[in-house]
């Protein structure tokens, strides 16, 4: 950031009185700009122990499954934006359900949220990020292409309940250490 969003004067990168991390501050309006965590929003929709996959039209990662999910809008609750992430990417009828995982991914400064839901019907089809949707049964994902490691940890949870025949929420931590082409280290606490 060179200028400032408030007033347009040049910012300083700097540590503001009584904080503890350089941020871009303006000297003339005196307006802090923070930069913090982006919120992932997600589901993992469900029909007849199948569950819906996109694969993406958009990068990063086109061609790559995902599940339907996407950055959290202002103005809209987490809830409001998974369910609105799964009608733009799978144009996807659902029920949402309980919060299911939430992973920190400070390497990317983004946190990432998933609901499990209940698709209300099987009349789905790709939207304007999506090349297609299908439903997929466990032994069907295609594991070696999946987008991201937090849906391939996600998916893995979500079988894993599903086996044990209770579904738990899961938080945790992704971490990757810089540089690294390695797969992140997961910290999982399960409630």
């Amino acid at each position: 950031m060179k200028f400032c969003s408030a007033c347009g004067a040049r910012v300083a990168f700097e540590v503001p009185a009584g904080d503890n991390r350089r941020r871009h501050v303006c000297g003339d309006c005196g307006s802090i700009h923070y930069q913090n965590p982006k919120s992932v929003v997600g589901t993992i929709p469900e029909w007849d122990g199948r569950l819906l996959l996109c694969l993406r039209a958009i990068e990063p990662r086109h061609g790559y499954w995902t599940l339907p999910a996407g950055f959290l809008e202002c103005g809209e609750t987490m809830e409001e934006g998974a369910s609105r992430e799964a009608r733009e990417e799978a144009n996807a009828n659902l029920s949402l359900g309980s919060l299911y995982t939430l992973f920190s991914i400070p390497h990317i400064d983004q946190v990432h949220v998933y609901y499990r839901a209940r698709l209300l019907d099987p009349d789905f089809h790709p939207g304007e990020e999506s090349l297609d949707v299908q439903l997929f049964a466990e032994d069907e994902i295609p594991w070696g292409e999946l987008a991201f490691p937090v849906v391939h940890k996600t998916l893995e949870l979500w079988f894993a309940d599903r086996r044990a025949g209770r579904f738990r929420t899961h938080t945790g931590d992704i971490v990757r250490n810089p540089g690294s082409r390695e797969w992140p280290r997961f910290t999982v606490r399960s409630d």
